[in-house]
């Protein structure tokens, strides 16, 4: 953690709804002028679409059905870990993009599910990291030392798995079988990197349906917001005005004495009501450390 160059994390499968919880943070740093350095997660896989799918093939060849991007293999950890040590000591450090589609590729002449050269961070207020391994700890590197602020995005699993199976049909052409396949092939490092995660995070942000989802892998249609509840988890409950927030989220209620329920449409209010404050707490921690 760093007063002078704080980072905030938000950690989560794929599938889970971090790119929509990204989009709330954007909103929070336009409206009060924060700058932030924004890093994908997807620009630390190790290895670019076709390379990917060469080691995948060679996996399976030698009988490893568990080889992911969840896991180290797949992965560039320690070049996260040294960005993440660079920014909060000195608030330098450098990424890249990788290149989802055509639309992402178009403006660098480059093919899709490639990565851009690495470049250093412009300079900025605090360090936005959204992605899969935020939060990660094993032998070799300690990234979740380093997040000022470290949330999770954990819808239940079901929940996870038809968002993803929709987003991989409807928008990378993908068949349902290919999705599940690659579902299976995760779960071994989805237990072993992905689930841990959420026992370092600050604060958890879980959907839950109110609808069946009994068989994930047949459903047509993703649940709405309506049609779910999130279930929001502070590590730390100390030092938040919950009587606040339970007068401002109509319909919301205490299940634990860390724990605040909302209806599922009040999601993004509830991140602003809560994450703005934290927000503005780290960038004045910041001018009052730069100032001495």
């Amino acid at each position: 953690m760093s007063a002078k160059h704080p980072i905030i994390a938000i950690t989560g499968s794929s599938g889970a709804g971090t790119t929509s919880v990204t989009r709330t943070f954007e909103n929070i740093f336009r409206r009060e002028e924060v700058s932030a350095a924004i890093i994908e997660g997807d620009a630390f896989h190790r290895f670019d679409r076709q390379a990917m799918k060469q080691k995948l093939a060679e996996a399976e060849s030698a009988g490893n059905r568990h080889f992911s991007h969840f896991g180290h293999e797949g992965n560039l950890f320690e070049d996260l870990e040294a960005l993440f040590r660079d920014y909060a000591e000195a608030g330098t450090g450098r990424s890249r993009k990788y290149l989802h589609d055509a639309n992402e590729a178009a403006p660098f002449g480059q093919q899709p599910g490639t990565f851009t050269p690495w470049e250093s961070l412009p300079p900025s207020e605090l360090l936005f990291y959204e992605g899969l391994h935020g939060g990660v700890k094993t032998e070799q590197v300690d990234i979740a030392r380093y997040p000022d602020l470290l949330i999770g995005v954990v819808p239940v699993i079901n929940l996870e798995w038809i968002q993803k199976i929709h987003r991989d049909k409807n928008t990378r052409g993908y068949s349902t079988e290919a999705v599940t396949d690659v579902i299976l092939r995760r779960m071994h490092d989805y237990v072993h990197y992905i689930c841990p995660q959420f026992t370092r995070t600050h604060i958890n942000f879980q959907r839950v349906p109110v609808v069946d989802t009994s068989d994930p892998f047949i459903a047509r249609t993703i649940p709405t917001a309506d049609e779910s509840l999130v279930v929001i988890r502070f590590a730390n409950p100390r030092g938040f005005d919950f009587p606040y927030l339970l007068s401002m989220l109509h319909d919301s209620w205490m299940s634990r004495a860390n724990t605040l329920v909302v209806p599922g449409g009040k999601m993004e209010l509830a991140m602003q009501l809560i994450f703005t404050p934290m927000i503005m707490r780290l960038v004045e921690r910041r001018k009052k450390a730069l100032s001495n």
